[in-house]
């Protein structure tokens, strides 16, 4: 969804988007880009309008006092900083919790190669821009996180170049989200580049065709969310007898690999067209790599828990600067529920084992809220999970979806067995 939003800003046709998410970072996207001069009309909860004049002078659209607050969003700060560097003023951008913790210091050295002016608070926010954004052959770092170089390519689409330019990666991580972001850029009909195995990403001196002024209307469907539904999947290994529907499994999204790790694990799992069906049986130990699907970890560790053996996951470098330091953030709330978890460099081994009750705490990151929940479908007691609201950030309606699965939710969160149907459409 906030891809979509980001496209759609730089659209010159009206969008209809359906399947829009309600998350709190769904909802800060769609603040951005009406702080960046976008209209959006709600047709009803499942139907939006965006009609956006960005482009034509974003000078004249984003005035000198203009700000954009990024919620708690990593991708709407990572992907609309460079986006809001096309405007030839300085707008202020910054955020919320804890991401006015996280890194922005790739900025600070990459803006002002393409011409951009930029302050930040010793590399974190606020930053202040001042552009335009002018394309230039640029070699950027990929190992912190592939949403710098989703910003930068919906950048570059979206001016207006005289010449080739590249965009050269080192060492890209999480290469199916970069798949992801060329894929609506497609979509939405903005001027995708060569790809040459992830290592350079090419405009030719085209026009982008969102400056080419069309006069129909742009429709465009949300796919079900993989990050999401890997919960939803693991849930169903745990605690059994469910059917997950709006899930694409021909999706380009990184977290899809969940199915992977499912069935290494022997979980009873059966896919089909018209969605995929779990089954509660016995799990054994697994081994993932998780470097280019991070956000697994959390829903892997909740899964490890639950079979027998020791798990190994790969990938733990890629951790540290989330929601929380989500390495040691498993390590200590898993342990509270009786789940050894070892960090070993970049492996992290989780010894499966049974889940006792207890009181674990978010750290306001959303997935460990999640994991926490969903490994605690079969614990021997209750869970209480403090600022259990964390979930809001991405899946507002997770725990009304554990209670169709038959969970009781209360003040603190108490689980049963799963025994009903349940659908992801977001």
């Amino acid at each position: 969804m906030q891809r979509a939003c980001a496209a759609a800003l730089l659209s010159t046709q009206k969008v209809v988007i359906k399947n829009p998410g309600h998350s709190n970072d769904d909802i800060a996207a769609m603040g951005i880009i009406r702080s960046l001069g976008a209209t959006i009309t709600e047709v009803d909860r499942e139907t939006i309008t965006i009609e956006s004049s960005f482009l034509s002078d974003p000078a004249a659209i984003v005035s000198k006092e203009a700000a954009v607050n990024c919620g708690e969003s990593g991708l709407s700060i990572r992907m609309f900083t460079p986006i809001v560097s096309l405007c030839n003023n300085e707008v202020l951008i910054n955020g919320e919790g804890s991401l006015v913790t996280r890194p922005m210091d790739f900025f600070d050295e990459i803006l002002p190669q393409l011409g951009v002016s930029i302050a930040s608070s010793n590399g974190k926010l606020p930053l202040k821009v001042n552009g335009p954004l002018q394309p230039k052959n640029i070699t950027i770092d990929g190992s912190l996180s592939s949403q710098f170089l989703t910003g930068l390519l919906m950048a570059f689409a979206a001016a207006p170049l005289t010449e080739a330019v590249t965009i050269r990666v080192n060492d890209l991580k999480s290469r199916p989200y970069i798949d992801l972001t060329l894929d609506v850029m497609k979509k939405f009909g903005l001027q995708v580049p060569e790809n040459n195995n992830y290592e350079t990403f090419t405009f030719t001196a085209a026009q982008p065709e969102t400056l080419n002024l069309k006069p129909e209307t742009l429709t465009y469907t949300v796919e079900g969310d993989w990050s999401g539904g890997a919960f939803l999947l693991v849930a169903g290994a745990i605690a059994g007898d469910i059917h997950v529907r709006g899930l694409q499994q021909t999706s380009t999204q990184a977290d899809k690999k969940i199915l992977e790790a499912l069935m290494a694990a022997n979980a009873g799992i059966a896919m089909d067209a018209k969605g995929i069906t779990l089954h509660a049986a016995p799990m054994t130990a697994f081994e993932f790599d998780a470097t280019d699907c991070p956000d697994l970890f959390p829903p892997l560790v909740a899964l490890a828990a639950n079979c027998t053996g020791v798990t190994v996951i790969k990938g733990v470098s890629r951790l540290a600067h989330k929601e929380s330091d989500r390495g040691l953030t498993l390590q200590e709330e898993f342990g509270k529920m009786g789940i050894r978890v070892a960090l070993d460099g970049d492996l992290m081994r989780v010894h499966g084992g049974p889940v006792k009750g207890a009181q674990v705490h978010s750290r306001h990151d959303h997935r460990i809220a999640m994991a926490c929940a969903t490994a605690a479908l079969k614990a021997d007691g209750p869970v209480t999970i403090e600022e259990a609201e964390a979930i809001n950030k991405s899946y507002p309606d997770f725990y009304d979806h554990l209670k169709e699965l038959g969970a009781t939710v209360t003040g603190g969160l108490e689980y049963r067995d799963a025994l009903n149907e349940i659908y992801s459409e977001k």
